[in-house]
């Protein structure tokens, strides 16, 4: 098995001591940062997404799994920033205002790093001038707005139209999710997507900004 392919593996089993070790020595042997994100990190992140989907896994090894990744990202982010690998994007994500729900988003912010982007969480009960703000600020492709309750979902509607009336509408897309919410509101309030689950999150991430 290559050393690339170990990285998957041990990954996906949470072991983020060997996961570090592994990148370690997988950049000793020569192989490109990009190569080794994709082809180690990445791929072991995507089979635990697509498992946890099916209800093959729960979330406390996507919870181990996310700690591996993050554990091979520590020795690698240098030298991606080195060698010029961009992310696919950057996502910023929040728990909306009068909310304080915050495992669902944390799960999608995994996800989402799993999937290559740079994430931005701005935590909980945001208003949406902070969601604007950061997503300004941070340049970012994807805002991503959570909810738990029925009573703060209609807060999403204050984000997707702050958006639309700002300079970032056509260029910044919103997708939302949470407990409550369900396609038929997305479409209702304007979100350009929505996702049942932190998998399924950052794969309509990727396909909004053509990923």
């Amino acid at each position: 098995m290559s050393t690339l392919q170990q990285i998957a593996e041990n990954l996906m089993k949470g072991k983020a001591n060997d996961v570090k070790a592994l990148v370690e020595k997988a950049l000793q042997e020569g192989e490109a940062p990009g190569k080794i994100l994709n082809q180690g990190l990445l791929a072991g992140m995507s089979v635990i997404g697509e498992r946890f989907k099916k209800n093959e896994v729960y979330v406390p090894e996507v919870l181990i799994a996310a700690r591996a990744m993050k554990a091979g990202m520590s020795v690698l982010q240098p030298k991606l920033v080195a060698a010029g690998v961009e992310p696919v994007g950057v996502a910023v994500i929040g728990t909306v205002k009068g909310d304080l729900h915050d495992i669902g988003k944390n799960l999608v912010g995994m996800m989402l790093e799993g999937a290559g982007f740079k994430v931005v969480d701005l935590g909980i009960d945001c208003a949406a001038e902070k969601f604007l703000q950061s997503a300004r600020e941070h340049k970012a492709a994807v805002i991503g707005v959570s909810a738990l309750l029925t009573t703060t979902m209609t807060n999403m509607k204050s984000v997707v139209d702050a958006v639309k009336a700002s300079e970032l509408a056509g260029k910044v897309k919103v997708m939302i999710g949470g407990a409550p919410v369900t396609q038929a509101f997305c479409d209702e309030i304007g979100a350009d997507g929505y996702a049942p689950d932190a998998a399924s999150a950052a794969d309509l991430a990727r396909r909004l900004i053509g990923r």
